[in-house]
């Protein structure tokens, strides 16, 4: 029986500018909203490949709220632990792509709904009733989402579950007062640590990354999947190290594929997956996300995962 999986933090909707250029300083055309925030994304992801899911989150009483939990409904995803603010706006992004493929941001997180998490008796019964827990690093951005995580954590792991880690943090984040003892916290309890680049040296002194995983697996986690991006990843649990080149795509918006990834993964290894057939699918699920236009808008079930990746023979 696979675990039920279980995640918090924020949901957003996003708007993306139509064209590469320097910020928003003119009016220029925009599409969206599109449905996203980096652990809804990923349990979007993971409840497409037919996981039991819930979220725990907040979102305002308007449009964008609405929009956000049509999809996550139709994904599968239990949201009745995601609680509509009566006073506060839904989170909002707009993302403007420059030239050399960074990105600029005006958003509002944590003066929106999404900064209101907190638990409640839905949040409570979501925790109880999940085999796993998620957490997403740059989704701990106030005291509360922290304490939450950290709980969760401990409670799913005293009754033999099992939590997963992913920091995706952005550098200026790690100066917020709390949140690097927050990651410490989190990082004692997790099983599966799933770190991009350099987030595989958090918590650890070295900075050669093969001894950061190794500190990383004797310290409990029992598996380290190091996302690489255009390099692929790779998989350590201390016995066997496997490595995954990354599939071929045609690239339209790479917002999302890192957590896309994650929910493939997560949601394969908590079923009991081989890991190498769960590191493959996952590639492949990253992969099809960058593909289309909008951070969920390239979550695939786990048919066309699969598909993809038998044909493209990765």
């Amino acid at each position: 029986m696979t675990s039920k999986i279980v995640t918090l933090g924020e949901i957003l909707a996003e708007i993306m500018a139509d064209v590469p250029g320097m910020g928003f300083l003119e009016p220029i055309a925009l599409t969206g909203p599109f449905p996203s925030g980096a652990p809804a994304i990923f349990i979007s992801q993971a409840a497409r490949m037919g996981a039991p899911t819930a979220y725990v989150s907040a979102v305002g009483n308007d449009d964008f709220g609405r929009l956000n939990i049509a999809r996550l409904k139709a994904d599968g995803v239990d949201v009745s632990a995601v609680r509509v603010d009566e006073q506060l706006p839904t989170g909002h992004a707009f993302v403007r792509y420059r030239p050399d493929g960074n990105r600029d941001f005006v958003y509002n997180i944590t003066h929106s709904a999404s900064g209101t998490v907190r638990m409640t008796p839905e949040a409570e019964r979501a925790f109880a009733e999940a085999g796993h827990l998620h957490v997403v690093g740059n989704s701990m951005f106030t005291a509360d989402l922290r304490q939450m995580a950290e709980q969760a954590a401990r409670e799913i792991k005293s009754r033999g579950g099992t939590v997963s880690f992913d920091p995706n943090l952005r550098k200026e984040m790690l100066s917020q007062p709390g949140l690097q003892k927050a990651i410490e916290n989190v990082l004692e309890y997790t099983d599966l640590f799933l770190p991009s680049g350099d987030e595989v040296f958090l918590g650890v002194e070295t900075d050669n990354a093969e001894e950061a995983i190794a500190e990383h697996l004797a310290r409990g986690v029992k598996a380290v999947v190091h996302k690489r991006g255009s390099e692929g990843a790779s998989y350590f649990d201390g016995t066997q190290t496997l490595r995954q080149a990354p599939f071929p795509a045609d690239e339209v918006d790479p917002t999302g594929a890192g957590d896309c990834f994650g929910g493939a993964f997560v949601s394969l290894w908590t079923a009991g997956t081989d890991p190498a057939e769960a590191l493959r699918l996952a590639a492949a699920a990253g992969a099809l996300a960058v593909m289309k236009r909008g951070p969920m808008s390239g979550a695939e079930t786990a048919d066309v995962v699969r598909a993809f990746a038998d044909q493209h023979g990765s």
